[in-house]
């Protein structure tokens, strides 16, 4: 008789085999949580990136019309008329400019989704008011170019389950109009 070998795994091997299989479903079930949080952010993450763009909008516009002067093209702590730090993200007051002082009065600003049909302008539509979120604008002068240049930063910020989110804009603007 010759020596048979037996067939199937040992405990050792299935042991193993689990430990493996497990650490790999519970990375599949990490990646796909991320992932459905990030899903589930798209429609803040574009908000957040119109409203940066609107306040860079409403900045170029105020020096091209002429409603601003250079000098008021800055933060409130340089002479200007925005405000510093983060703010709350107000509808633009009287003025038309968003982070000014008489933004408070406009009120938080909101943003209409479309609803389970997704079309806007239906009875289904969602209006959902901005209030976790906030506003920096920061305007300085660019080193070595005689004040004639700054740059200018907007970024938003909002909270998103656990995480807070960010999104920031730059750009730089001239004296010459």
């Amino acid at each position: 008789m010759g020596l048979s070998s037996s067939k199937g795994f040992s405990l050792a091997e299935t042991v193993v085999a689990l430990g493996v299989l497990t650490v790999g479903v519970l990375g599949a079930a990490a990646v796909l949580a991320s992932g459905m949080q990030n899903l589930s952010s798209s429609p803040t993450d574009v908000v957040s990136t119109q409203k940066a763009a609107e306040a860079m909008e409403a900045v170029f516009s105020a020096r091209q019309s002429g409603k601003l002067t250079w000098t008021q093209i800055n933060n409130v702590a340089y002479g200007g008329v925005f405000l510093n730090g983060p703010q709350p993200l107000y509808r633009p007051g009287l003025d038309g400019l968003v982070n000014t002082t008489d933004d408070v009065a406009a009120g938080v600003e909101t943003v209409t989704l479309p609803g389970r049909d997704q079309m806007l302008n239906t009875g289904d539509d969602q209006v959902v008011t901005l209030g976790g979120y906030t506003r920096e604008i920061v305007i300085q002068d660019v080193p070595n170019e005689n004040a004639q240049l700054r740059s200018i930063t907007v970024t938003i910020r909002y909270q998103n389950g656990p995480t807070i989110r960010t999104y920031t804009l730059t750009t730089y603007i001239s004296s010459y109009s």
